[in-house]
């Protein structure tokens, strides 16, 4: 298909299974990109069904659908109530975020997402935005580059990152400006044998911060709850451990924390249960002919059947 040819879906029936779609009802994907996702729900929906598809990106505006069901919305999701209000829709059937980076974003050179190309070291997945990778690196200083890149990419090694970061540009003379220029500053801390992952954790980092990628997310779930019809399904795909822990704590207690708030009769409190045992994994045979399915972690969480719902939901988590 042609739309794979941008981004291959990932766990695309385990994605459309846990939605639980109804032929009628009201959708969104958030994540539209190749639309890989948004086709496979467009074709479970009947006549009646809708669809709306938010992307941040310019780019993915080529693979828009042909369909009078279909609506692509070129915004971050984490404007996701005010957008499907402006057309109308106050209450949807369910909700699909197929989060992280895009093929299409990792292979195009000049957009600095990937370590395999010398691009300009931009990281911005809405070209709109003033702020990219580039001038994190030449703005911070040690010590905040230092607690960025521990926080955001888990690096074992940020502080001594950091200061080779700062020491690079500062006998350069002048900005770090490129993907390359960033790996020449870090060469001598990446670990032998594992130089690729700890540069995508050093890209990961910066990535987060550029895009504001975890508030967003924080953002994007709170909404999902208040526009999710009782019964409504949200389903999230995640790829490292800071999506995946907002999403399992925000789906098994409604908040961010994961601390589990319960009635007087010790009930759970929460607007969402978990619907999934724990997270769902790609399958051997999608692995074997897509690779990015391997970190992939998909969470199905179902609004609670009133607002202040009080019956308590099993919660079977890892």
């Amino acid at each position: 298909m042609q739309e794979y040819e941008y981004h291959r879906p990932v766990m695309l029936d385990e994605a459309l299974g846990g939605l639980a779609i109804r032929p009628g009802g009201t959708y969104v994907d958030v994540t539209f990109g190749g639309g890989g996702h948004s086709r496979a729900i467009l074709s479970a929906l009947g006549s009646e069904g809708r669809l709306f598809a938010f992307d941040q990106d310019e780019d993915a505006l080529a693979n828009a659908i042909d369909d009078s069901r279909f609506v692509l919305i070129n915004e971050n999701f984490r404007y996701l109530k005010n957008f499907l209000r402006l057309h109308g829709v106050r209450r949807v059937d369910g909700i699909l975020a197929d989060l992280g980076v895009s093929s299409h974003q990792f292979d195009v050179a000049e957009r600095g997402f990937s370590t395999r190309f010398d691009g300009a070291l931009d990281l911005r997945m809405d070209r709109r935005g003033e702020m990219t990778a580039a001038d994190l690196v030449n703005s911070l200083d040690e010590s905040e580059l230092a607690r960025l890149l521990k926080l955001y990419g888990e690096l074992p090694n940020a502080k001594q990152m950091a200061r080779a970061i700062v020491k690079y540009r500062q006998e350069a003379g002048s900005p770090i400006q490129t993907t390359g220029e960033l790996k020449a500053a870090v060469q001598r801390h990446l670990p032998r044998g594992m130089e690729n992952k700890y540069l995508a954790m050093l890209f990961q980092a910066l990535r987060i911060e550029v895009n504001g990628e975890l508030e967003a997310l924080k953002a994007m779930l709170q909404q999902a709850c208040e526009v999710l019809e009782p019964g409504g399904r949200l389903v999230v795909i995640s790829y490292h451990s800071l999506e995946d822990r907002l999403v399992k704590n925000f789906m098994r207690s409604g908040n961010f924390e994961g601390e589990v708030e319960k009635d007087f009769y010790g009930n759970v409190l929460s607007p969402i249960r978990m619907v999934s045992r724990g997270a769902v994994q790609a399958g051997e045979a999608e692995l074997a002919v897509n690779n990015r399915a391997r970190s992939a972690r998909l969470r199905v969480g179902e609004k609670v059947e009133a607002e202040n719902d009080s019956k308590a939901v099993p919660q079977n988590n890892r």
